[in-house]
């Protein structure tokens, strides 16, 4: 397809000066651009085709940077990204130093927020809104949303502060992309979204405000007589009780709708309410007949779609998991599995479909999913939270007293534990274990690779209390997980290479390592002659282990994938200080910093936590006691 439209936007102002007649080709332009440039890097592709109008409209009717867009989620901000200056920086998308996946303040000006967790975008841009009133700086505030991120508490905690400040200038656009286009999306629609958003409308409606007031039996009939008629095209009253003037839904494809409707609301004040309908994947068939296939996929090829790969990929962890849940309910009546939106993500396709009335989808709601939970274990169910480790972050108080304070019997699965690879440090779960483990009554396990992940999921599951089992994203080292349901001792260690220098004369090392960090940790031990463990659990971490190893080496390594700072080595550490045991501890993990995108192994490799970092690591601090690997 020509690209002579998109090749003349280097910005947004170069958008404003095309003809509008001109922007439905560009749309076809920038749309088949996304496509192409996906296709090639991997990425998010439904929800960026599904925005193209949007974003071009947007940009044609408000002055950005100047006014704010603040995009909620922000993995639909591909075209964004291309209309503001990085079109020739998308083939890095998502590598290690190439451009994020999600808006980034310090990336670019029109980058208003950083956003990759959802449900911020209406207190943020309320936030810049009630900043500029008070700077006295003129200037539009938009906050675009889903409507999956609309499911969220904090979303509507901003619209019921923002709605009792009149005088701020926020636009709220709901861009609805859970349905198609339906009939009461078209003409009529179009015009009663123009003829609302007008000066004409909202003239009359706030002079019938003023005098009506004054005669408070007729001001009420008006009032009422106003929310039922828009009620019979609108959804708008919940909206209009809240304190926003509504406005449609219209269709967010259409730009001859989108347009004048954009630049009426512009010309107000005042909390607005504007509702798009989109369709996610819009243009590309088969992205538009399975949006959740394409949602996220890597590298394909266009013309033919994402194909199975000849040689059947290892078991990922969320599989490892999506299975144990499923033999685990079948064994257990009690078992009731919740996620927050994450059905496919967390791996819980398979158990909807066996077990629909113990499968809840609570939407993106991670604090209500905690505390649904609790009361489940308060009447006697086992609920298993599938949730991924950045978004417990989001219901940390309700961990803490809904369900550790109540020592209530709740399994937490948290997947992408660790790294992330390309959606970098948003969802890097890299703190997981330093928040949990300073909980008192809970459990932290950490399976070092997929048979494991099985058997620690059983043994938390089997504990009667809180408990949290942390795996990372993608495949392990590819060791069968079974479809048995047994579980291991409790806050115990294994170890899994003795060295050949261990003993009295303590002149060796011992390498503790919590996760799958074990498997490289390993091949470092081989190279090295030290001791490996399996440790296995964080808490209760295994103190009679932690002791006789000091006892007989002459110094500690821990090895994990989360944050040194009050992670798992400085659980061994508070161990020995507890028995008045002197020893060296070299404690490796990640460091005091935000760790950005790109490929998952070559991330671990750059900080040193592949085998031959983790073999240098030890070398440099230990050089004395470390050897040469000796048979077995």
């Amino acid at each position: 397809m020509p690209t002579d439209l998109l090749d003349r936007i280097e910005t947004p102002a170069d958008l404003r000066k095309l003809d509008r007649a001109q922007l439905a080709v560009l749309a076809d332009q920038l749309r088949a651009f996304v496509l192409e440039s996906v296709s090639r890097t991997g990425g998010h592709l439904s929800s960026n085709l599904g925005t193209v109008e949007l974003t071009i409209a947007l940009h044609y009717v408000f002055d950005t940077p100047g006014d704010r867009i603040v995009w909620d989620v922000g993995h639909q901000t591909y075209p964004h990204k291309i209309l503001t200056g990085r079109r020739a920086d998308m083939g890095t998308l998502r590598q290690q130093g190439g451009i994020s996946g999600f808006p980034r303040r310090s990336e670019s000006e029109y980058d208003a927020f950083g956003t990759a967790h959802s449900s911020t975008s209406i207190s943020a841009a309320l936030g810049m809104a009630v900043a500029a009133r008070i700077e006295g700086v003129p200037r539009k505030h938009i906050a675009v949303i889903g409507d999956g991120a609309m499911t969220a508490g904090m979303a509507f905690e901003a619209l019921n502060n923002g709605g009792v400040l009149p005088d701020v200038d926020l636009l709220v656009i709901l861009n609805d992309n859970d349905m198609s286009i339906s009939p009461p999306v078209g003409a009529l629609n179009r015009y009663l979204a123009r003829l609302m958003s007008g000066k004409f409308y909202a003239a009359a409606r706030n002079v019938g405000k003023a005098v009506l007031s004054h005669v408070p039996p007729v001001y009420e009939l008006a009032r009422r007589f106003e929310e039922h008629a828009k009620g019979m095209v609108t959804p708008a009253t919940m909206f209009e009780e809240l304190g926003f003037t509504y406005v449609g839904p219209i269709d967010g494809h259409d730009l001859d709708s989108l347009i004048p409707t954009l630049q009426n609301l512009r010309k107000q004040t005042g909390p607005r309410f504007l509702h798009v309908v989109t369709r996610k994947g819009q243009g590309y068939k088969l992205a538009e007949a399975d949006p959740v296939l394409y949602h996220g996929p890597g590298k394909f090829d266009p013309a033919v779609g994402i194909s199975q790969p000849a040689t059947p990929p290892k078991q990922t962890f969320t599989q490892v998991f999506g299975n144990w849940l499923c033999d685990m309910a079948a064994a257990d009546g009690r078992l009731v599995g919740i996620t927050p939106a994450m059905r496919e993500g967390s791996g819980l396709v398979e158990f909807e479909q066996r077990f629909p009335a113990r499968y809840f989808d609570v939407g993106i709601a991670e604090q209500h999913a905690v505390t649904f939970a609790a009361g489940l274990a308060c009447e006697g169910l086992k609920p298993v939270v599938a949730i991924y480790s950045t978004f417990l972050q989001r219901g940390y108080d309700q961990l803490i007293h809904d369900v550790a304070l109540q020592n209530l019997d709740v399994t937490f699965a948290l997947d992408r534990a660790g790294l992330v690879g390309a959606d970098g440090a948003t969802h890097a779960g890299n703190y997981d274990i330093a928040f949990v483990r300073c909980v008192p009554n809970m459990v932290v396990a950490t399976p070092s690779d997929e048979a494991e992940c099985r058997l620690l999921l059983s043994t938390c599951y089997a504990h009667p209390g809180p408990a949290t089992v942390r795996y990372p994203r993608g495949a392990g080292r590819g060791a069968a997980a079974g479809r048995g349901l047994e579980t291991v001792a409790l806050g115990k260690g294994v170890v899994r290479r003795e060295s050949g220098r261990a003993g009295e004369a303590r002149q060796s090392v011992a390498i503790l390592a919590f996760g799958t960090l074990a498997v490289p940790a390993l091949r470092a031990a081989e190279a090295l002659d030290a001791t490996l463990v399996d440790m296995r659990f964080v808490k209760p971490i295994d103190r009679e282990l932690i002791l006789d190893l000091a006892s007989r080496h002459a110094a500690l390594v821990t090895v994990e994938e989360g944050c040194v700072m009050g992670g798992a080595g400085s659980a061994v550490c508070e161990v020995l200080n507890e028995a008045g045991v002197t020893l060296p501890v070299l404690q490796l993990g990640l460091p005091d910093r935000f760790v950005d995108h790109g490929d998952q192994a070559g991330l671990l490799g750059a900080l040193g936590l592949d085998a031959a970092g983790l073999q240098a690591s030890v070398r440099q601090r230990f050089p004395e006691w470390v050897g040469e690997a000796t048979a077995g």
